[in-house]
């Protein structure tokens, strides 16, 4: 009864299937990798976030080239703040809003110079294109924890003077008179002394891993769906080629009953319809 899955209809079929599982095995898969990168960004940030700060000794050869495994560890920085290098970043949104981010250059009391994203501002409404003001540094000697960041990629789009278009640590120690570590730049965690205002500091990192899981298997899930689908249509098709072969195996044993008989010739019975029946009943009874 299961023949017809040669044929090449159901051969066609059975090609869809299998290119349809196939899409939904490497949808779930690149859910699955992307919900490993975010267990792994989580594993970073619970480990290093709040972990003690190391001193910039330690921490110097990250700032040159900054291992993944690195990112988001504070470090306590001793020196003073370069005002005049200071640079605002835009289109930095935060919470759904629109805003800057505030990076100043840092010179070390040991010489080197790293660079320090000091917080967040909104937009402002004063002049087009600009915060409306800018929180100072602490002046003079100064002690800072900053959380260790890769530097961005460059964007193609430039930016107003005493603007960057992102973090591109290389692009902007162009810009200074002195050399800067450029393998990571520090997002600062705290300053003393504290200055009167200061940016808006940023939030946590999420630690939640989101959907990727449920996604995954739901991908995962639909593939499995399909050959169960394609199954039951099989089945379906079997069960009604059986049905068909038992009503001509019923109508050829009547014809060759008939013609054992000596009746007349034997012609190809056929199904009573519906109307047939009643009336059959209605004789029975009488009527």
């Amino acid at each position: 009864m299961y023949r017809f899955l040669f044929s090449s209809k159901w051969l066609g079929y059975f090609v869809l299937a299998l290119i349809f599982a196939a899409g939904c095995v490497l949808l779930g898969r690149w859910q699955m990798d992307r919900r490993a990168e975010t267990l792994a960004e989580i594993n970073r940030v619970v480990s290093n976030y709040s972990a003690t700060p190391i001193p910039f000794s330690e921490a110097k050869a990250q700032f040159q080239s900054l291992d993944p495994e690195k990112e988001w560890t504070q470090v306590e920085l001793r020196g003073s703040y370069d005002v005049a290098g200071q640079r605002v970043v835009r289109n930095r949104p935060l919470n759904g809003q629109p805003g800057y981010e505030v990076v100043v250059p840092f010179r070390l009391d040991s010489g080197e110079a790293v660079v320090v994203d000091r917080g967040w501002l909104p937009i402002g409404n004063k002049t087009p294109g600009r915060p409306d003001s800018i929180p100072a540094p602490p002046s003079g000697e100064v002690t800072v924890v900053v959380r260790m960041k890769p530097g961005e990629a460059k964007l193609d789009r430039g930016a107003v003077e005493g603007q960057l278009a992102s973090i591109d640590l290389p692009a902007f120690a162009t810009e200074l008179p002195y050399p800067v570590l450029t393998g990571a730049y520090g997002q600062l965690a705290g300053e003393t002394p504290a200055p009167a205002s200061m940016p808006v500091a940023f939030p946590k990192p999420a630690t939640d891993e989101g959907t990727h899981l449920s996604y995954s298997l739901q991908w995962f899930a639909f593939g499995v769906l399909m050959f169960v689908g394609f199954g039951y249509a099989a089945r379906q098709q079997a069960r009604n080629a059986r049905i068909d072969a038992e009503d001509e195996d019923d109508d050829f044993g009547a014809a060759a009953r008939v013609k054992g008989a000596g009746s007349k010739p034997a012609r190809k019975s056929k199904r009573r319809t519906s109307e047939e029946e009643e009336d059959a009943i209605l004789d029975a009874q009488g009527y």
